[in-house]
């Protein structure tokens, strides 16, 4: 049994008790919620005492969209291609060669298509069907997610031509305030890297659940407006991660994201869940 679906099992849980569950199996120690100090304690404080309902429709892969061309507009937001309930619902000669399916309200649930002419239909099904069966919310009782209507999107592709991936930065806003950020490399191969840095883009002694790149990350052409944007998105919300794309010198938003790692990950070195901690004002 693989480890989503032993979680989904546990969903008769009250979400505090799953959290001290999960917590002291990542940690093993319990999960300070009433003075809480770590990064981590802090975000699952936050699942259970900060929850609004427009959170729903930031973290809606479908529903985000709007929401940010109201913000900093239509420009930096991928292309919607179709939006259907379930696969068999998809008119695939309506698409173009190249696209993305994915889930509106999960992280798993995706199908990066380059070469539409040997996609694998029933593979594509299987993993789309088997992800809109689950309500993300019980993985790792992510308040946000618990009232997602799921759906599938299709969206444009999108690749940097200079590295043949499209990259994300993903920023770490407190208050309105970018504080560090981190950068996924490697993900197409299997072999994802993430990097951290400072806003300064001073890389940060930090691991989490990946290895670090051996690569010399170049600071992205805009990078500064990542910046600007990360400020707009984030303002008023305690803390957030705001994440982007950029390929062929163009900025894309990327998602929303409340609990980095669901709030179950260890800091290697440890010091830096203290340090992230104190970035959070509860």
């Amino acid at each position: 049994m693989n480890k989503k679906k032993l979680k989904y099992m546990l969903r008769f849980l009250p979400d505090k008790a799953y959290i001290q569950l999960y917590y002291f199996i990542q940690f093993k120690k319990f999960c300070n919620l009433k003075n809480p100090k770590t990064y981590n304690e802090k975000l699952n404080y936050l699942k259970l005492n900060d929850r609004k309902q427009e959170y729903t429709k930031m973290v809606d892969k479908y529903e985000v969209k709007k929401y940010i061309e109201s913000l900093i507009g239509k420009e930096y937001v991928i292309h919607t291609l179709g939006v259907w309930n379930n696969f068999d619902e998809i008119d695939f000669d309506k698409l173009p060669n190249q696209f993305v399916l994915k889930c509106t309200h999960d992280s798993e649930g995706i199908v990066i298509v380059k070469d539409k002419s040997k996609l694998n239909k029933h593979e594509a099904r299987n993993k789309i069907s088997n992800a809109l069966k689950y309500n993300f919310f019980y993985i790792g009782r992510e308040w946000p997610y618990k009232n997602i209507t799921p759906k599938i999107i299709a969206e444009e592709y999108i690749e940097d031509e200079t590295n043949g991936e499209l990259r994300d930065y993903k920023f770490f806003c407190f208050d309105g305030e970018p504080k560090a950020l981190f950068i996924a490399t490697d993900r197409i191969t299997g072999n994802t890297k993430f990097d951290y840095y400072d806003i300064n883009f001073n890389h940060l002694n930090i691991r989490q659940h990946y290895p670090n790149s051996n690569k010399d990350i170049k600071k992205p052409k805009n990078f500064e407006k990542m910046i600007e944007l990360s400020k707009i998105i984030s303002k008023n919300m305690k803390h957030v991660r705001v994440d982007f794309y950029e390929a062929n010198g163009k900025l894309y938003f990327g998602e929303i994201t409340f609990y980095h790692f669901s709030g179950f990950q260890p800091f290697i070195p440890n010091e830096w869940d203290e340090i992230f901690g104190n970035w959070i004002n509860l």
